[in-house]
């Protein structure tokens, strides 16, 4: 063989998702397999995540090992102290207490936050309620006269609310877009990486009872780690010192819920702040609301009824609905939007929405060869053209989409077609 065998480039790398919704047919697919944002959905849409839920798997090993390490070292002491229905009773307080903190971090951990779903085309400026084509390729940026801002009045003061280009909707009041999970959530209160999801309207209750929970267990530990070292120090007739020698465990988890307590205990009484006064973390630390009015506050009594004995709001994204068109053109949008500035995604996504490569016509193709060709001979001959503008493009330069075009048409017509375009090129 007188040249070398041609190698296919090879495909471009798509992740798991986007292989899955060009795999899948269209009737099958469903909101959460075609999701813009970065969570991550389990049980076939039924528990989403943050793109940081392996934390989870971190946050559950803090909360049960050192529950493991009391029920197996010490507690066997207290049994033995105490009544044997007493000793159990606390160790079964324990336990029960722990999967109560646990079903709590996967109720804030694995459900919607709030998330407000994401808007097909950007408002018109005029009237929001009308559309703008999808079609149109600047459709994804805000229009140049759209404003940014917008004012709402909530409790008779004016609220400015905010455009999201990303999502292209006007937040609602309270509302802001999570740079980490990549949607606007709903009364956001911040993203906590150790429940691996945002903290927003539908799952804010879930986590102070969290974490307020997580601050009794540990004190719950705590005390009875000491009642433990006074035992021990009963029984030997030892001093703190030695006790803590007989029973390590117990010094360890002193040392350690008594940090843990500091934090969780601190988070609870800040967020038990936040609560009295009808704050958010992401407005408290941005807005300053004790320096002004807050529009939210609804007297003591009236904000804890609204974050605890309210209603939760449905969920205005249902993961598992099914959605409409073929997977093709819904990857296809997805694509075009996330890369639109790279040629090769954006000529993948084209391809893959028509459903097939576009064939350039034999008579445009053997004009765009005949163009190569004089070129090719030019640069051999050493001649080219006059110029009478110094400042213009010469006439026989070929454009970089001539020189796509004929690489797309010589990958679909065989070796023969590129290795001629190639030699030239």
């Amino acid at each position: 063989m007188q040249g070398k065998m041609y190698t296919a480039p090879p495909p471009p790398m798509l992740s798991d998702s986007s292989r899955r919704i060009i795999e899948s047919n269209g009737p099958n697919l469903r909101v959460y397999q075609v999701w813009k944002g970065s969570n991550r959905f389990c049980l076939g849409g039924r528990l989403i995540f943050g793109p940081d839920a392996r934390s989870i798997f971190l946050t559950v090993s803090l909360i049960v090992i050192p529950v493991i390490l009391f029920c197996a070292f010490v507690s066997q002491r207290l049994i033995n102290e105490f009544h044997p229905q007493i000793g159990n009773l606390i160790v079964v307080t324990c336990v029960v207490f722990t999967s109560y903190v646990l079903v709590l971090l996967f109720l804030t951990s694995g459900r919607d936050p709030g998330i407000i779903p994401r808007n097909p085309h950007p408002p018109e400026p005029e009237d929001d309620g009308s559309s703008v084509s999808s079609d149109w390729p600047g459709s994804q940026l805000v229009a140049h006269n759209l404003p940014l801002t917008k004012d709402v009045v909530v409790n008779g003061i004016i609220v400015k609310v905010k455009y999201c280009q990303t999502c292209m909707l006007y937040r609602p009041p309270r509302c802001s877009h999570c740079s980490i999970c990549n949607n606007c959530v709903d009364r956001f209160d911040h993203h906590c990486p150790w429940v691996g999801q945002c903290v927003g309207k539908r799952n804010y209750r879930f986590f102070f009872m969290f974490v307020s929970s997580t601050t009794m267990i540990c004190l719950y530990v705590f005390a009875f780690c000491w009642v433990n070292i006074k035992v021990t120090m009963n029984t030997y007739h030892c001093n703190l010192w030695k006790a803590f020698l007989k029973s390590p465990v117990s010094g360890v988890l002193i040392l350690y819920t008594f940090m843990t307590a500091w934090f969780v205990g601190g988070l609870t009484a800040f967020h038990l702040y936040l609560i009295f006064t009808n704050q958010t973390t992401y407005e408290n630390f941005r807005y300053h609301y004790k320096a002004k009015m807050n529009p939210y506050d609804l007297g003591c009594l009236g904000n804890i009824v609204e974050v605890f004995f309210s209603k939760i709001p449905s969920s205005k994204n249902n993961f598992r609905e099914k959605v409409e068109g073929n997977s093709s053109s819904v990857f296809a949008k997805s694509m075009s939007l996330s890369h639109a500035r790279s040629p090769e995604m954006l000529k993948t996504s084209f391809d893959i929405e028509a459903g097939k490569r576009q064939a350039v016509a034999d008579e445009d193709f053997e004009e765009i060869q005949s163009q190569i060709d004089s070129v090719g001979g030019l640069e051999r001959c050493g001649t080219e053209p006059r110029h009478t503008h110094r400042d213009h493009k010469p006439s026989w330069e070929i454009t970089p989409e001539a020189r796509m075009l004929a690489a797309d048409f010589g990958m679909q017509h065989g070796f023969e077609g590129r290795r001629k375009i190639n030699g030239v090129l």
